[in-house]
This record gives structure tokens, C-alpha cells and sequence, in this order.
């Protein structure tokens, strides 16, 4: 089966053909650095990373971009607030906007880390890009379709009526829409017109503004985007994606400045779906929004990831206080199945897995091909741990094998093996825990040897109290987490 995903600018699940042969070329939104990373950007970056990790193992060179937006209204307030503020929720007193940007952008690759996901070949900053805006915004307006604004604001602004496209991605009528929020409406042709430059407003630091052919200021935020993909992706890329709330106005106004600007731009659009919470969209005004680091307090990142990207990309993604237990459920099945498969095949020793394409599963495949369908290949996934347990309690040590091997490769793909809680699980701590395991285990193999039943029974009570379950099977006994 061929590559298939589902493009929001057709409305279709269409077959995927990569531009170049061979590569792929990914941008992907990601955030505007103005606070701490919520789970909806971590959904999204959990899912692009699937698609990521697909499209390699499918054979293809991925260029994977992905922008930060550091400088915007949001964080300019944010660092105006924190003038006179006294330490304490996230706030430093006096802190230039600058530094506050850098500051959450490092929280942003704190969690996309800890949850395994890849870095991405190229993560420009809007700030280090700013000639490319002006190279843009002067092709539109020599194409007739931005202008200086009719006052003496120094905005630039793109005239929506003259893209008669407009509206196209979200199938929508111009005449539809509401009025573009992000200026006033008194230097614009049209209320729906959007800015594609700033001019530099009283109050504002000096520092938040460049020169420019139409004055001092710094670029609109859709602009931003534009300037970034072209510069490190050309003119025409294969997928462009993004959260389900970018579809409009901001990848909109994208698509629509930078077609008319001659560019043929994105291939595919890919949006994946939004976080709820019982239901309910996430407010922090009605209290029940949970965030990332709320999430990691209750599990490991691998049971984290393993929630955050259980569901289709497409779909909305329900929060409810039992889905991390539920998450860590399913991951304890997947990691006692290959504790035990592993001791059975290869002892307790590292025996250096390395991803076989020929282990993995058809239908695993399949589901992926067909638009990335997670759920349906972690189906594959659980019923090849339900086929290995059934192969450890018959004693089949080939097919024990052969279905541990396909677990780590589904698992490897998926992204699982990459958090911070898997390498953890692989390192010296892991090792140390095994080593005092086993010489308890030993003791409880000489009580039973003596037929000192009580004492056999008490050290696996001992082991039980501290979350270890011992399984006794054919070839000795077993361990692993409860």
C-alpha cells in the first residue's frame, strides 16, 4: 500500500508522491514562546514526530522544520507586566521580552525531549529572519497584493480581495469572515485585511523593532512563517501542518501570501486534532486544563507519549484523571512482555536490538500508510504482546523471538524507546535494580532448594511491597515493575 494522507486544503486522503524523490520535506508550526508549553503543543509535536519517524522508516530523507515565533504582541505584554513585579509564578522582574522568549523556548525543548521528540534538522527563529520578511513583503507589493497602510502607522498590509483564492484551505467566503484582529481597521483597505508588518508603537521597547522600507517595526506573525519555509524548504515543500486552531487565519493568510506572492508552497496540509478535557474544551478561566509538567508528575514519559499519541492525529484527544492509568496500564503490558521475552531469549544481558524492517508486522504498515492510523497499529501492536505471552507460556522460544523482536520495532517507530523515562530504563540505575533483584531471587532459589517455604515466601513479599513481581516460570523466576 502507498503512502496516504489526509490534505485539509482538498478536503481528501490523497496518495503521497514526494516532490523530490526519495526526501520529504516537513514544516510544522511551533510556539510562540510567550509561556510555558501546554498539551496541545505537545500533542502536536508528538504527532509531526510520528509522521517523522514514518516517512524515514518508509526510506525517505526528511527535512523536518520547525519554527519559533519570538517575538509577538503576547510576549511584548507578558515582559511589560513583569516591570516592577515581584519574583514568583513564572515571573522575573524587569525581564526584557528577548529573555523571556529564550527562556520558555527552553522550557519548550525540555518537554519535546523528555517525551522523545527528535529534534528538528533546521528550528529557526522569526528574529533572525527579518531580511527575508522584507524580500517577501516587497514582492507583494510589486505584485499588487499588500500595501502601506492608508495612515501613518507604518503598517504593511495584504489586500485579501486581491487573492481571489482566498478563503480556499478552509473553504470559506471572504465576505464570511470576520475582520483581522491583529490592527486597527483604520489603515486598512478592508477590515479583513491582515498585517504583514508592524510599525513601531509608542510604549514599545526599541529593541522590539527594525528598520525597514516602511519604517521602523517588526514583521506580522503569519508573515513569519512564510519568510521561514521558503528560506530552508524553497518555494514549494511536500507538508506543511500544524494544530486543528492554526487551520485559520493563520495558515490561511500563509497559503494566501505566499501563492500570490508566486510560490506554490505547501503540497499537503496535515492539522491534528485538539486536547479536551471530560469533554470540555481546556480553560484555564473554567480551571480544567492540565499541562505537560501536571501530566509527568503522575507517570513516566513513556506512559505520557504513549497517551499523548495514542489516538488518530486527526481526532480530538479526550483528557479524563483515569487516562494516564489507562496509558500505564497498556505500557506495563508492553514492557513485561518484552522483560520477559527478552530473559527468555537472551537472558538478562543488553543483547544490542537494532531495528529490522524485516520484523515488522504487514498490518502494522498498512495502518500506517493509510494517514498514519496509530490506533489501529497499536491494535498490531498489543495483539503481537498478546501472541508472545501466549508463545512464553508454551515454551516457544522461536516465536517468543520472533514477536519481541516485532514489539521493539513497532515500538522503536512509534517513539516509545526515545523518551526520557526509556533511556533511563537502559541505563546504570536499571542495571543496579536488576543486580539486587537477582540476588534476592537467588536467596529465594536456595530457601525453595531447602524446602524452607516460608522464607522463599517472605522474600517475595518483600520484593512484592517494594513494586517488583516475580513470575516463576519453566526456565527460573522472572521480574519485572508492578
Amino acid at each position: 500500500m502507498s503512502l496516504r494522507f489526509y490534505d485539509t486544503a482538498t478536503a481528501q486522503v490523497r496518495d503521497f508522491v514526494p516532490l523530490v524523490e526519495g526526501k520529504a520535506s516537513l514544516y510544522y508550526c511551533g510556539a510562540t514562546v510567550q509561556g510555558l508549553p501546554h498539551v496541545g503543543h505537545i500533542r502536536s509535536a508528538i504527532a509531526f514526530d510520528q509522521l517523522t519517524r514514518w516517512l524515514r522508516y518508509r526510506g525517505l530523507a526528511v527535512t523536518v522544520v520547525r519554527n519559533v515565533t519570538d517575538i509577538d504582541d503576547k510576549i511584548l505584554a507578558k515582559a511589560a507586566d513583569s516591570v516592577g513585579a515581584q519574583p514568583g509564578d513564572g515571573v522575573v522582574p524587569d525581564e526584557p521580552w528577548w529573555a523571556l522568549a529564550y527562556r520558555y523556548e527552553q522550557e519548550f525543548a525540555r518537554a519535546y525531549d523528555t517525551l522523545g521528540v527528535q529534534r528538528p534538522t533546521y528550528e529557526p527563529r522569526a528574529t533572525g529572519h527579518i531580511p527575508e520578511m522584507h524580500a517577501l513583503i516587497a514582492t507583494l507589493i510589486e505584485r499588487g497584493h499588500a500595501y502601506p497602510a492608508l495612515d501613518d502607522s507604518g503598517d504593511v498590509y495584504f489586500d485579501v480581495r486581491s487573492w481571489e483564492k482566498y478563503g480556499s484551505l478552509t473553504h470559506q467566503s471572504i465576505d464570511d469572515m470576520q475582520a483581522a484582529p491583529d490592527a486597527g481597521p483604520r489603515g486598512k483597505r478592508d477590515p479583513r485585511d491582515f498585517a504583514l508588518w508592524k510599525g513601531h508603537k509608542e510604549g514599545e521597547p526599541e529593541t522590539a523593532a527594525w528598520d525597514s522600507p516602511w519604517g521602523r517595526g517588526r514583521p506580522g506573525w503569519h508573515l513569519e512563517c512564510s519568510a521561514m519555509v521558503t528560506k530552508y524548504l524553497g518555494t514549494e515543500f511536500d507538508i506543511h501542518g500544524g494544530g486543528l486552531d492554526l487551520r485559520f487565519p493563520h495558515h490561511e493568510n500563509e497559503m494566501a501570501q505566499s501563492q500570490a506572492a508566486g510560490h506554490g508552497f505547501a503540497n499537503f496540509w496535515m492539522h491534528n486534532g485538539m486536547v479536551t478535557f471530560e469533554g470540555e474544551k481546556m480553560s484555564k478561566s473554567i480551571g480544567n486544563t492540565v499541562s505537560p509538567e501536571q501530566m509527568l508528575a503522575q507517570a513516566s514519559p513513556r506512559v505520557v507519549r504513549y497517551y499523548l499519541g495514542q489516538a488518530h492525529y486527526r481526532s480530538v484527544l479526550d483528557y479524563r484523571p483515569t487516562s494516564l492509568q489507562e496509558a500505564a496500564a497498556a505500557v506495563e503490558r508492553i514492557d513485561g512482555f518484552i522483560s520477559k521475552a527478552q530473559a527468555k531469549v537472551y537472558g538478562t544481558g543488553d543483547f544490542g536490538f537494532v531495528l529490522d524492517s524485516r520484523a515488522m508486522p504487514d498490518a502494522f504498515a498498512a495502518a500506517m500508510d493509510d494517514d498514519l492510523n496509530v490506533p489501529q497499529a497499536l491494535a498490531v501492536l498489543h495483539e503481537t504482546v498478546r501472541a508472545g505471552n501466549t508463545a512464553l507460556a508454551e515454551d516457544n522460544k522461536d516465536a517468543v523471538q520472533k514477536a519481541l523482536h516485532a514489539v521493539l520495532t513497532m515500538t522503536s517507530v512509534l517513539g516509545l524507546d526515545d523518551t526520557a523515562g526509556a533511556a533511563a530504563a537502559s541505563g546504570p540505575a536499571d542495571a543496579a535494580l536488576d543486580a539486587l533483584v537477582q540476588e534476592r531471587l537467588s536467596e529465594r532459589r536456595q530457601a525453595r532448594a531447602e524446602k524452607d517455604w516460608a522464607r522463599a515466601d517472605a522474600i517475595r513479599d518483600s520484593l512484592a511491597a517494594a513494586g517488583i513481581t516475580v513470575e516463576d516460570t519453566a526456565d527460573g523466576a522472572t521480574w519485572s515493575v508492578a
